[in-house]
């Protein structure tokens, strides 16, 4: 089997190394390149759900046939975590995604270098038991109707599976893919943007399907789920394998120092490289991108329908609506979220791929400069009634949200090197908790401060995009401050000898120049088939709900 070494490898200890070890991984001279991003795209479609978990909030509110309302009110927090008898508020309930979140970005942080060491299948493999084990203790934890164990279990144990399932790829998508880190990575993470694409739709179907009594399905949605990403992320674990310590694609020559200024040629280690200006400055980049972002996520529906209310319908002027027209304008509103669902996936691909034709600072220079012109215009569209416009503007928005995501990878590997990208990124996300928390924290509070002033609905939203429009100047800022590192940090050669040692990179039966040539051939349409189906069909389910919208 292609990545399996021959029966004379031992590991360090003189025994034969375990499945999990990641000398048991390096690729063998059929093994083909192409067959790595469909087993980045298997874990990255299930770790994506994280997006579309918005489904359960309402359904979770509404366990407890008859609970008190008046006894209920007044509980607070902490009281809601124990309780039985009193139903969950989708306020509380949502710091369940807040949580998960933020365990992403320590988890990816407090490992990241330890998966380089362990590998991505062993990685992999955990994120598998974390992301889908804890669903299935969420979904127990509903079951009993108690809450802080959903919380250990989504949010705790899912967020380490999260974290972990995220970075997992990465460094190895980018030493397989030197030539195209852009294209290689936003694969990958083009499979976390369309998670939700059709696993909201199956988690809805599944809530159905266990409902009884009056309570809907929860439990057995999450537990059903659990099970299904487990079994898929360890398949796309077990796909992983690694190159070769040496290799590089057929004919492909690396660029020099003269073609490149911003592409090193050396490593900067993980100790190393967190303390460098550069790593913050990239940290504050993704930072002010996501948290602008993920401030219009938290809101696409509810500023659709507020902006342009009856005006989607094509009415003008002060209207009562009907029951059925406010039926249809929240449609509307929530074809929109299928739609920026959809550019939010692509956005990664496309962006990324386009990253390695311009480069990724260029890349991120249009981001900002692009996304504050449009931040700054949504609010002349909605004083105008452009609806299309505005909901052309929201998706390309998100285009460059999830793109920002799929491109920084590759801006790292540029910056410190191959040898390490993958601990690095994971150190970087903490930026991501930072913005999932504080984008809709700043957007929704912003919308009740309005509101309680006295401002029209329909104007509460103009303010919060001028000011997510200064955080990308700030975030455009610290992009144009980005240099290369300075060599007195990268790695002597000492140095990334002894860290490929403890990479295993050496444990190989195959020479660098003859490993990994073999041809793409009927395995590889094997193993894209499934996972290209499933992006397809939720591509197929979004359209549906975009048509909504026209």
């Amino acid at each position: 089997m292609a990545g399996v070494p021959e029966a004379g490898d031992v590991n360090a200890s003189g025994g034969s190394p375990g499945i999990l070890a990641r000398e048991r991984t390096i690729a063998g001279p059929r093994f083909n390149r192409w067959l790595v991003p469909p087993a980045a795209l298997a874990i990255h479609l299930c770790i994506g759900m994280a997006y579309g978990f918005s489904v359960f909030w309402l359904p979770m509110s509404k366990l407890v046939a008859n609970a008190d309302p008046v006894a209920c009110h007044d509980l607070t927090f902490w009281a809601m975590l124990f309780t039985k008898n009193c139903n969950w508020p989708v306020s509380i309930s949502t710091h369940i995604f807040e949580t998960f979140i933020a365990m992403l970005g320590i988890s990816a942080a407090l490992w990241g270098g330890w998966l380089e060491h362990a590998g991505p299948r062993k990685a992999g493999f955990i994120a598998a038991l974390c992301w889908g084990g804890g669903l299935i203790v969420g979904g127990i934890g509903v079951s009993i109707h108690q809450l802080w164990l959903v919380y250990l279990g989504c949010g705790v144990l899912g967020g380490v599976g999260q974290g972990l399932g995220y970075i997992t790829p990465v460094s190895t998508l980018i030493k397989w893919f030197p030539d195209r880190r852009g294209l290689a990575t936003g694969f990958a993470i083009m499979g976390y943007g369309g998670g939700a694409l059709i696993g909201a739709p199956v988690a809805t179907k599944l809530i159905e399907k266990f409902s009884a009594n009056g309570v809907p399905g929860v439990s057995g949605a999450l537990i059903c789920l659990g099970v299904i990403y487990m079994v898929q992320m360890s398949i796309g674990a077990f796909g992983f394998r690694v190159t070769p310590n040496g290799w590089k694609p057929a004919g492909w020559t690396p660029p020099t120092q003269t073609t490149s200024k911003f592409i090193t040629q050396r490593h900067v280690h993980l100790d190393r490289a967190w303390k460098t200006p550069q790593f913050w400055l990239i940290w504050m980049v993704l930072c002010m991108n996501v948290t602008a972002g993920i401030g219009v996520i938290a809101v696409a529906s509810p500023m659709l329908q507020e902006v342009f209310g009856a005006r989607l319908l094509g009415l003008s002027g002060p209207v009562t609506l009907t029951d059925a027209q406010k039926v249809a304008i929240a449609a509307a509103a929530g074809g929109l979220v299928g739609l920026i669902s959809l550019f939010n996936s692509l956005g990664r691909l496309f962006w990324a791929s386009t990253s390695d034709f311009i480069g990724r600072k260029p890349t991120y220079f249009v981001f900002f400069v692009l996304g504050i012109a449009l931040y700054c215009l949504l609010p002349t569209l909605g004083h105008l009634g452009m609806a299309a416009m505005f909901i052309i503007g929201v998706c390309v928005i998100l285009s460059m949200y999830g793109g920002g995501f799929a491109t920084v990878p590759a801006y790292l590997a540029d910056i410190f090197g191959t040898q390490m990208v993958g601990a690095i990124h994971g150190r970087l996300l903490t930026a991501w908790s930072v913005a999932g928390v504080v984008g809709p924290i700043l957007i929704t509070r912003l919308r009740e401060q309005q509101l309680a002033a006295g401002v029209a609905s329909n104007l509460v939203y103009d303010r919060t995009l001028y000011i997510l429009a200064g955080l990308l100047l700030v975030g455009m800022i610290c992009n144009f401050l980005v240099r290369p590192v300075d060599e007195s940090v990268q790695m002597t050669d000492e140095e990334l000898a002894r860290e490929r040692a403890l990479q295993k990179e050496s444990t190989t039966a195959v020479g660098a120049d003859v490993a990994a040539r073999g041809a793409f051939g009927a395995l590889g349409l094997i193993v894209w088939a499934p996972v290209a189906a499933e992006f397809l069909i939720g591509i197929y389910i979004a359209m549906q709900k975009a048509a909504a919208l026209f």
